[in-house]
């Protein structure tokens, strides 16, 4: 039988067929290839106990994308959410996704939540620096405000809401369907971070069709080493200047002629985004020589 697996709980795959889901477990076969089934994969399945809806994945079909952090699978659309309360926006974990996002040559977006408590300069500053490159949505998942232009957003396809704990993704996912029932928390009071409520990656599909995934937070992140010359690819608004630089290798840090950081020097890219740039290009060249 074929299905789709919607969520991934303490060893267990729940793997959706028509309208049942059946808890299963992954054959021995992944584990010896160094597999691990993600929420939103395809598979094949076998039904082990037909009157308990057990089952086996033996088969897991080809992924269109895949990601560590959150880990799943065959995602249209990565959301990453920010809040402008408590917590406050990091920048440098907010490009850190989107890199990872473009890596997968996935579409990304970003939702900015909890504009009930926006503190105005930190939402101006956020519109200012990603508007022009991503769609950016703002809203309050609490008092509803935004979720039609977000659902507009989503679109029809698969959409993966990821960020730091305590944005509100599952707020989110709770606003787009009800019956989610998606288990939310408070942040501490002490660091204004996240407790990370959602321990587990869940996919729930929306009135219209859509398919949203509520994913675990984190207050750390960190992308997987990569060639460093792949990196400047990773930002949309320095591709159009790859290859205007004097020097065909440049980095984009100290070289003389080189367009990016003339473009820095001139405004047309936001230093806050070159900043993070250089950072993870530094990230990369400390993994690379370990």
């Amino acid at each position: 039988m074929k299905g789709r697996i919607v969520k991934a709980l303490s060893g267990f795959y729940y793997v959706r067929h028509g309208d049942d889901v059946y808890e299963s477990r992954a054959r021995g076969v992944f584990k010896k290839r160094g597999q691990t089934p993600l929420v939103g994969d395809e598979c094949e399945f076998e039904v082990t106990h037909e009157g308990d809806m057990e089952a086996f994945v033996t088969k897991l079909y080809p992924r269109k994308n895949s990601f560590i952090r959150p880990p799943i699978a065959n995602v249209d659309t990565l959301c990453i959410v920010v809040s402008v309360g408590r917590p406050a926006p990091a920048p440098g974990v907010i490009d850190r996704l989107l890199v990872m996002a473009e890596e997968a040559d996935t579409h990304a977006m970003i939702c900015v939540n909890k504009i009930d408590e926006a503190d105005e300069e930190t939402l101006r500053m956020l519109q200012e620096t990603y508007s022009d490159i991503y769609p950016l949505v703002s809203i309050s998942a609490k008092t509803g405000e935004g979720k039609e232009e977000l659902l507009s957003a989503i679109g029809s396809g698969r959409t993966a809401f990821a960020g730091a704990s305590g944005v509100g993704k599952s707020t989110i996912v709770n606003m787009l369907k009800a019956s989610a029932e998606a288990i939310t928390g408070e942040l501490s009071d002490k660091t204004g971070r996240g407790k990370n409520t959602t321990r587990h990656v869940e996919s729930f599909i929306l009135p219209g069709g859509a398919v949203i995934y509520d994913t675990p937070g984190f207050t750390s992140f960190e992308i997987p080493g990569k060639e460093e010359a792949d990196l400047q690819f990773m930002f949309p608004e320095m591709r159009p200047l790859i290859g205007k630089c004097r020097f065909d290798n440049c980095r984009h840090l100290a070289e003389p002629g080189c367009a990016v950081t003339e473009a820095v020097e001139n405004g047309k890219i936001k230093k806050s985004r070159y900043d993070s740039y250089v950072s993870q290009l530094e990230d990369i060249r400390k993994s690379n020589s370990y």
